[in-house]
């Protein structure tokens, strides 16, 4: 029998949010880990014109690392991916459900009865509409309500350039009375429209009620992979695990790295983005969070969004995080790229 080839190329994929991905990413951390070994390491949304980048949604790539928003990843693995989840992060990130000007409404029990608008992009995975569904029903399950005693309006997306686009024109039409957004863009957007805040989830004591598909933002990758190089997805999430030490001393850094990644000014950034958020991207796979995914899971399945269901503690592998903490702990060497080189060890038999 002879041993599994590593691969020549490592991709990974991230949200434009705040993600430890991103950090390594912007420090060159990821491509300085892999380069002695000869392996690339390449960002999906930077790749040639002819990559596949709907394996951003899919995860068809073995060779992919996904951080990024729940919605598809639960789709993915639902359609039988054999992605395995190694993390779960908890970032807020202004959830809000915005309204006209001079609109009376300010609490999440005023939206009773309201035409709430529901977004319609024609994507493998509509997450958008998902986020919309799940911010407005968090929103009434914290004053006791359920979607059902508001009224949903479809708001189709084509022809609308940028985020939140076509809820927010449908709001300064009249067609809507609220809308759901979150993000740093949405901050900016909103201000744009003069819309006002109703509701800030944020602000919600439960985070049952906060439960969307960044909350939390689940990161994958292929059991192939990980079955296959087990140290290889080890070493990559100790990158991530030291991203994350780094971002949570840097707050001016990551307000910098996430304005690059989500495209947003400084005032989109400091709108949408607690302070402390430097200090929150660790993934972990505590019972918290995965109980909170499961609740995802469920809500998403009675929406129409995955066509099987997922158990989410089964799809948890907590493996491979526990040895990249090992290793990040054993490396007590300086190094100016980051923590030295570290010799794979022989793969696994195919």
């Amino acid at each position: 029998m002879t041993a599994a080839r590593v691969p020549d190329t490592l991709w990974f994929t991230r949200c434009p949010v705040p993600t430890a991905t991103g950090v390594a990413a912007d420090r060159g951390w990821l491509a300085a880990e892999f380069a002695p070994d000869g392996i690339a390491v390449r960002s999906l949304q930077d790749a040639d014109p002819g990559a596949d980048r709907a394996a951003h949604y899919t995860h068809d790539l073995p060779g992919l690392f996904r951080e990024g928003g729940n919605v598809p990843a639960l789709w993915a693995r639902s359609r039988g991916q054999d992605t395995r989840l190694v993390g779960l992060t908890w970032i807020e990130e202004r959830q809000v459900v915005l309204v006209a000007p001079g609109s009376p409404v300010r609490r999440a029990a005023d939206l009773r009865g309201l035409r709430l608008a529901v977004p319609r992009h024609d994507v493998p995975i509509d997450f958008w509409r998902a986020m919309a569904l799940r911010g407005f029903e968090g929103a009434l399950a914290s004053a006791g309500l359920g979607l059902d005693e508001a009224e949903l309006v479809d708001v189709p997306a084509a022809g609308h350039v940028g985020q939140w686009a076509a809820e927010l024109d449908a709001l300064r039409r009249g067609e809507a009375d609220a809308v759901y957004v979150k993000g740093a863009l949405a901050v900016e957007s909103a201000r744009r429209a003069g819309a006002e805040v109703a509701v800030e989830l944020d602000a919600l004591p439960d985070p049952a009620h906060r439960v969307n598909n960044g909350t939390p933002r689940p990161l994958t990758v292929h059991r192939e992979l990980l079955d296959r190089h087990p140290e290889v997805v080890d070493r990559f999430l100790a990158v991530l695990l030291r991203a994350a030490d780094w971002a949570a001393g840097e707050p001016d850094e990551v307000a910098r790295i996430l304005g690059a990644e989500t495209g947003a000014g400084a005032e989109g950034v400091a709108g949408a983005y607690r302070g402390g958020t430097h200090r929150t991207l660790h993934p972990d796979l505590s019972d918290t969070r995965l109980d909170l995914l499961v609740r995802q899971e469920a809500a998403l399945r009675a929406h129409g969004f995955l066509p099987g269901a997922v158990d989410v503690r089964a799809w948890a592998d907590p493996g491979p995080l526990h040895r990249a903490h090992r290793l990040l702990a054993a490396d007590a060497t300086p190094h100016p790229a980051g923590r030295p080189h570290r010799a794979a060890p022989p793969s696994p038999v195919a």
